[in-house]
């Protein structure tokens, strides 16, 4: 007979049940832990996106969808009331969506997860990154833009008045400060971002302005200065002394000082026997050649100190600046004038003209007439229009043949460029720089081919450049002929030459529809030509020069449309 120890057998099969229920609880914990980790908690909110109860990569795409704009719009950011927009993929700034949405799925036995997964979700923050140096080197792009450079105050005359304009701060954005401070509040910040920014102040304040108003500019224009020499005067208006008056700033104070010239020029405007009665030398044309007149001193007011004077008197109750006269030397003396070298002909060159043309003949003499004397100095560039100019009937011109276009017509100062022919020859023959000329579209057999030169106001003009050390002068009349003469030192040896006539092309007819067309016959066939031009002095030797010029042939006009 078998004893059964019933107290062991309770015992095991006590065991054997519990061990079940163990088991089957560890079971439901991992299968419920596994069915949490495949969705993301419900309620879960990312920056106002719900993504509750999604897969991991459902979720991955609702934020790429929905917040991927929103990290990608520009950044607006603001300092010292200016603004710029910063452009988040260049200055290092992103969403992290993956850390976003990390430990949100995934299987996982943390009791605190699980509780979290179980209980829902709420608000989560989306994850952002920034690479500082790339937003450092954005932020000082930008700063460009958003930092103000300090203005300084200025002082001037208006109208006689003094005028402040008071300076402003400036300011700098502070990198350092605005790197963390960007990179924690770019996303989807609601307005610019305030950046810090460090006032940078003018070099010099408000009241040195201020006091240089009423210390100075105030007291210089409350009135007329008047100016006394010997038993002569004259008054300086406000107008006047404001006109010549400058400001300087310098070591945070601001002065004023006067243009003793123009004081000294208006002084002699406004009383015109003070001025000084020497007269220069003078360079004239006498019996057909440059004399030397000589200088004389003269008389008149002293104006060395003036403007420290007419300050000092504008301080006082009175006004009065006193001056004296004085010899006074002339600008040019005698022996400054023989200095210039006018000595001896340069070149003497002359042209015939058409003496059937009473009006264009009366053109060159005009013109022979304002160029008669002219003193060009040395390194002086002579411009031919500004001594003709202006090519009017009040300055004595009249209407006469041009060609214009290739067709002659009328014009006021027709024949001038005879004039502009006869100088550039000149001062091409006597060595001068050639600075600016044109031939003439057609030859005219008077002129050397190659070697001569139209005008025409405001487009054309005949210049040199006098490169002799010497001043040259300018005679030129109409006799016989159209002559010229330069006198001055001779410095330069010139050798020309002129080639044949090449490219020869034969007349045609030309039809000419314009209301004040010139019937033509032509006949003179066009060419090209060319002219070359060796210099040479004691010292040095000039490259050779080479001029080409293509004349049109003059053509058979018929006026009217082509048949």
């Amino acid at each position: 007979m078998k004893v059964r120890d019933t107290k062991r057998g309770r015992l095991r099969t006590a065991w054997l049940v519990g061990g079940a229920s163990a088991v089957v609880l560890a079971g439901a914990y991992a299968g419920g832990a596994w069915f949490l980790g495949g969705q993301v908690p419900a309620g879960t909110k990312v920056h106002g996106v719900d993504i509750g109860g999604m897969d991991a990569a459902q979720a991955a795409d609702a934020l790429h969808a929905e917040l991927g704009p929103v990290a990608g719009r520009g950044v607006r950011v603001a300092a010292a009331g200016r603004d710029a927009t910063l452009d988040p993929a260049a200055s290092g700034l992103a969403l992290d969506v993956d850390a976003t949405l990390e430990d949100q799925t995934g299987y996982t036995l943390d009791p605190s997860v699980l509780w979290h997964r179980l209980s829902g979700g709420g608000p989560l923050e989306p994850v952002l990154t920034a690479d500082e140096d790339r937003l450092r080197g954005a932020l000082e792009a930008a700063s460009a833009r958003l930092d103000r450079v300090p203005v300084e105050g200025a002082i001037a005359f208006r109208d006689a008045r003094p005028s402040v304009a008071e300076p402003v701060a400036g300011s700098v954005v502070d990198i350092d400060a605005a790197v963390p401070l960007v990179a924690a509040a770019w996303f989807d910040a609601p307005r610019p971002i305030d950046l810090p920014a460090e006032t940078i102040e003018p070099a010099v304040e408000a009241k040195a302005f201020d006091r240089a108003r009423t210390d100075l500019a105030e007291p210089l224009v409350a009135g007329p200065v008047t100016v006394t020499a010997g038993g002569l005067k004259a008054s300086l208006g406000p107008e006047v002394l404001a006109d010549a008056a400058a400001f300087a700033v310098a070591d945070d104070r601001v002065s004023m000082t006067l243009d003793n010239e123009a004081l000294a020029d208006a002084l002699l405007e406004a009383n015109p026997d003070l001025a000084s009665t020497a007269r220069d030398a003078r360079i004239e044309l006498r019996n057909g050649r440059p004399a030397v007149l000589p200088s004389v001193p003269g008389r008149g007011v002293d104006t060395a100190g003036l403007a420290d004077k007419i300050l000092k008197a504008a301080s006082t109750p009175r006004r009065t600046a006193a001056v004296k006269l004085s010899v006074t030397q002339p600008e040019l003396t005698t022996a400054g004038a023989k200095a210039l070298g006018v000595k001896e002909q340069l070149v003497e060159f002359s042209t015939p003209y058409p003496t059937y043309d009473a009006l264009r003949t009366k053109n060159l003499r005009a013109g022979a007439a304002k160029l008669n004397g002219v003193l060009v100095m040395p390194g002086e560039t002579f411009s031919l229009i500004e001594h003709l100019a202006p090519i009017t009937a009040a300055n004595g011109y009249f209407d006469s043949g041009v060609v214009v276009d290739g067709f002659e017509s009328k014009a006021l100062g027709g024949g001038l460029s005879q004039i502009s022919t006869q100088l550039f020859n000149a001062g091409f023959l006597a060595g001068m720089d050639d600075v600016e000329h044109q031939p003439h579209s057609r030859w005219f057999d008077r002129y050397p081919a190659g070697r001569e030169a139209t005008l025409w106001e405001g487009v054309i003009d005949m210049k040199w450049r006098n490169n002799t050390g010497h001043a040259v002068m300018i005679q030129t009349w109409v006799a016989d002929r159209v002559y010229t003469r330069l006198w001055g030192t001779d410095v330069w040896d010139v050798a020309t030459s002129t080639s044949d006539h090449f490219d020869v092309r034969k007349p045609r007819t030309v039809y000419n529809a314009g209301e004040k067309c010139v019937p033509e016959s032509g006949g003179q066939e066009g060419f090209s030509v060319t002219v070359t031009r060796d210099r040479k002095s004691a010292t040095r030797t000039l490259p050779r020069e080479t001029l080409r010029w293509t004349y049109q042939p003059w053509n058979k006009v018929v006026c009217g449309e082509k048949p």
